[in-house]
């Protein structure tokens, strides 16, 4: 009997994977990343995870306990919920935010002052939960007939209908708006448990914490289950799952509505911290950063969209606009390195960028001071000793209004020309081009963190996606054509 590694895998070709494993384990940080994560059992991870997290309230305060703990639970139940249909069945669902919102809407309506209605949790969380997976079951319709990009045309239209919807079409029931139009609904009930109501934020935090530990072991069981092994099946092809006599749409159905109940639960704790909800809460940004999260740790991996989530709300905090750009700088820097880090084999030739794109740098910044003063005058933006060592590296002009789009223009032809060249040629050509990404940052984008870290993410998804489709911890794919 097979047993532990000698398992068959559902959807791989085990004599052409041992290949791609191999190349996996000596992948560097992605590689090691993946070692722990194959080595350490699922109950010791959870384990960890629930200890690290039940103590961020003893050490943070009410402000980063908000931002930086509830935001990312919140993400890492969206998270869940995205990954059951995307990474367990493989359909490609755009409209998951609007159940997002439809369960945060319904939760409003429930237990809230709008109507009156003040139902306990305990009635209106299940309630909604039940509501939001038929809504699912329903969107996940045409999913017996479309796959793909039509699936996602479809689940896209809904997603934006809803918030037009929610937004513009808002139809008067007793006497008031149903939605509360782009006001939306405020006076939101807050969470209880057992009449108690939970007011604090350590209370809140607690609360989402027992949920997502939940919904963590139920995925976990219901992935080493027949049904989670048939969706990965399904996931991996459709057409041999069916002739293999699975129920192919019963599955997909299955998914839509699983999803779509932790999608609405993530929207009934979701407006009960907020207490109030607005058609931004769900619009199309939101949907990205759900997705960039399920991606950016491993389609189909739990750990990875905890991983997922923690990196990108963490990173998006750190950058928000109120904090300073030194905050972004020292990311956009940190990412350089790391991207470089993943993608360069053997060492020394990071080194030799590294050391070389500082050399670049220097000698530019004497040539152009040379050339004319103004080259170099321009202000550098705040960062303390950093910054000091910016102004001495990094060419930034004054009075040369069109230097910044150039340089923008240059970066973009030197990263097409750095992917069509190969071995030595495209270390060397990585020196100028990651000093035009200094450049570029330090002359258009540092004083806007709110754009920066999408263009921070967007780099990073992209190269991830071009080194390791399957994400971090993600299982990948094996094809033979």
């Amino acid at each position: 009997m097979a047993t532990g590694e000698d398992k068959p895998r559902v959807g791989v070709d085990d004599w052409v994977a041992s290949v791609q494993d191999r190349r996996e384990q000596r992948s560097g940080l992605a590689g090691l990343a993946r070692r722990v994560d194959d080595v350490v059992p699922a109950w010791a991870r959870l384990a960890l995870f629930a200890v690290v997290a039940a103590s961020l309230p003893l050490w943070m305060d009410r402000g980063d306990l908000f931002a930086y703990g509830i935001f990312t639970l919140v993400y890492v139940l969206l998270g869940l919920g995205l990954n059951v249909v995307v990474g367990y069945a493989g359909l490609l669902d755009l409209g998951y935010v609007a159940l997002f919102g439809f369960g945060a809407y319904s939760y409003a309506l429930l237990s809230s002052e709008h109507y009156g209605i003040h139902w306990p949790s305990a009635v209106s969380i299940p309630l909604v939960v039940v509501a939001t997976a038929l809504l699912g079951l329903l969107l996940g319709l045409p999913s017996r007939r479309l796959l793909g990009d039509y699936l996602a045309i479809v689940t896209l239209f809904f997603g934006q209908a809803f918030v037009v919807f929610v937004n513009a079409a808002n139809p008067t029931v007793r006497g008031k708006g149903l939605t509360g139009g782009p006001n939306g609904i405020a006076d939101i009930d807050p969470n209880d448990l057992f009449g108690y109501e939970l007011t604090t934020r350590r209370q809140q935090y607690w609360f989402i914490l027992a949920i997502v530990l939940l919904v963590l072991v139920g995925l976990h069981f219901l992935s080493e289950s027949r049904t989670g092994r048939a969706w990965r099946a399904l996931r991996e092809d459709p057409l041999a799952a069916e002739a293999m006599s699975m129920p192919v749409n019963r599955l997909k159905l299955k998914a839509f509505a699983l999803g779509a109940g932790i999608a609405g639960l993530t929207g009934c704790v979701f407006a009960a911290v907020l207490t109030a909800v607005t058609s931004g809460n769900f619009a199309l940004p939101i949907l990205i950063t759900i997705y960039a999260i399920v991606v950016l740790g491993g389609i189909g991996s739990l750990t990875g969209v905890v991983v997922g989530a923690i990196v990108i709300n963490v990173s998006f905090q750190f950058l928000a606009p109120e904090n300073p750009q030194n905050n972004a700088r020292i990311l956009f820097y940190l990412v350089i390195v790391l991207l470089l880090m993943l993608s360069m084999r053997p060492l020394w030739r990071l080194a030799v960028v590294l050391a070389g794109t500082v050399a670049f740098g220097l000698a530019a910044h004497v040539l152009a001071e040379a050339i004319s003063p103004s080259w170099t005058a321009g202000a550098v933006v705040e960062g303390g000793r950093f910054a000091g060592l910016i102004s001495d590296w990094v060419i930034i002009p004054s009075g040369h209004d069109r230097f910044a789009n150039g340089a923008y223009i240059a970066l973009i032809v030197a990263i097409l020309a750095v992917t069509r060249i190969r071995g030595v040629w495209r270390t060397l050509s990585l020196v100028p081009t990651v000093y035009l990404a200094a450049v570029v940052w330090e002359t258009s984008f540092v004083e806007q963190p709110a754009v920066a870290r999408w263009i921070l993410f967007g780099a990073l998804l992209v190269f991830l996606m071009t080194v390791r489709p399957q994400g971090l911890l993600g299982t990948p794919r094996v094809e033979i054509v």
